[in-house]
């Protein structure tokens, strides 16, 4: 059975018989955890071998582990600051950010591949405009030229530690104040101005082997009437046609009121397929989960899955191992006080 394109959520710290059933679904392709799903690391480690125990290809298991804010498993797993602490190093030490970014991805990969999740949804590449709260302290820096250069040592690291990366939110949340979580946001910027700024960093790393990129809910008003992730023009004349993007393409989630424009769970799906995504997630409504799971009709896209399969976790430290290793300690010693000088003021 190849990997269907719906990630979805479950709802505990273990999966029950209607989970197990609808994970098996042929349209379900992956599974999305939050913190209502970890207890500890070896419920979690369990969590994880029983999904993908359910079926073959196995399902992908996916997280946002950004740092700071976004940090979905804190007890058993390093604290993680938030990406703007890069930006800020970076501003006083550039080597020794971009050495600390490389740690930073190669850290947080690391302890989630020893037990077994496949990705987790960074980094984002969103520019700090100081208008989004959402994204705020998020994202690595204001200077598209800087974020190219910290996310991509970021990815590095992912991949030294057996995960693909994925970029977000293309084409770039900064520019708008409104929080797609909650309502609809618009961005009235001409394309030519999101080209020459915000794209920048999405295209240094899709040049650099990028696997995958998450589409945003934001509406570019001087380019199309849908959000980006339900945007054909976007997906498919811009991502793929004009970047000539090969990875992934996700959408947010889709209980987002950012994408309400398309109507019900199952129209968001449908337009976000047809607009070209390879995956959708729906995270946290479990009835539309399973009214989309029962009522959508997809056929197997080889292309898709192909992508799809390429995301599964490389091979990895177990988490005895890795706590063991001489790379962790030194990461996570360098975590606690590699701090950026004090700024002089003359």
């Amino acid at each position: 059975m190849s990997l269907g394109p719906l990630m979805v959520g479950i709802k505990s710290t273990e999966l029950d018989e209607v989970e197990r059933e609808l994970l098996c679904h042929p349209s379900v392709g992956g599974v999305i955890l939050f913190t209502r799903n970890y207890e500890s690391l070896n419920q979690l480690e369990a969590l994880v071998t029983n999904i993908h125990a359910l079926r073959k290809p196995n399902l992908l298991v996916a997280v946002d582990q950004e740092g700071g804010r976004v940090q979905r498993f804190r007890d058993g797993f390093s604290t993680l600051p938030a990406i703007r602490e890069l930006g800020k190093r970076y501003d006083l030490d550039h080597d020794g950010a971009l050495q600390q970014a490389e740690r930073w991805g190669w850290l947080m990969a690391a302890e989630l591949r020893a037990i077994g999740i496949d990705m987790s949804f960074a980094p984002i590449l969103d520019i700090d405009r100081k208008k989004s709260q959402v994204i705020g302290d998020r994202a690595f820096h204001s200077d598209s030229a800087v974020i190219s250069r910290l996310s991509f040592r970021y990815m590095r690291g992912m991949h030294n530690a057996g995960m693909s990366a994925t970029a977000k939110h293309f084409p770039g949340h900064g520019g708008v104040s409104s929080d797609t979580h909650t309502e609809c946001a618009i961005d009235d910027r001409s394309f030519e101005a999101i080209v020459g700024d915000d794209i920048r960093p999405f295209n240094h790393l899709i040049e650099s082997d990028l696997a995958a990129v998450m589409m945003s809910h934001v509406i570019y008003s001087q380019v199309d009437r849908w959000p980006a992730s339900l945007s054909a023009v976007w997906i498919q004349q811009i991502l793929r046609k004009r970047l000539g993007f090969q990875g992934v393409i996700f959408s947010d989630d889709l209980c987002m009121e950012g994408c309400g424009i398309a109507g019900s769970m199952i129209e968001r799906t449908r337009k976000a397929l047809d607009a070209g995504c390879d995956m959708v997630l729906i995270c946290n409504d479990f009835v539309a989960i399973a009214e989309v799971v029962s009522g959508l009709e997809c056929s197997s896209d080889p292309l898709a899955t192909s992508r799809l399969a390429r995301l599964h976790g490389h091979k990895a430290l177990n988490l005895k191992a890795l706590h063991h290793s001489l790379l962790w300690q030194q990461a996570r010693d360098a975590l606690a006080g590699d701090t950026p000088p004090p700024l002089q003021l003359s």
